[in-house]
């Protein structure tokens, strides 16, 4: 009982667990500013009045498509949430601390042609034994 309430208790498993919930709550808030603002401006400028129950029956068999095009509008503006709110701000910051990764120096295998990191003594891809080029 004891090592499972330390798992419980591990630092990451409670952010874990905070990050899944809010942004579950997230969801649902830009789930709704999707259907209820965005649609239906973009349903105004097509002229159909809802937006979601939108259409097409090919040999009796309905495609419900305006529900996807809203999942998918949703999706869109969380990804532009997170990668201007989250992503971008996090990079520059740690560019400006200095702590982003280097990039390493590549090299492609001699045998296999893939790209490897140029200190690399065996191909990852191959698993050829290649020489370590030092810069």
């Amino acid at each position: 009982m004891k090592g499972f309430r330390e798992f419980l208790l591990r630092g990451n498993l409670l952010d874990l667990a905070v990050a899944v919930v809010i942004g579950t709550a997230f969801a649902s808030v830009v789930k709704a500013l999707v259907a209820d603002l965005l649609t239906p401006l973009i349903a105004a400028i097509g002229g159909q009045p809802d937006f979601a129950r939108l259409t097409f029956t090919v040999h009796h068999s309905t495609f419900l498509y305006g529900d996807f095009v809203n999942a998918a509008v949703s999706f869109v503006v969380v990804a532009a949430v997170v990668f201007f709110a989250v992503v971008k701000p996090v990079t520059g910051f740690l560019g400006r601390l200095g702590r982003l990764p280097q990039e390493q120096p590549m090299r492609d295998c001699p045998f296999c042609l893939t790209s490897i990191p140029a200190a690399a003594t065996r191909c990852a891809h191959c698993t050829a034994e290649v020489e370590a080029q030092v810069a």
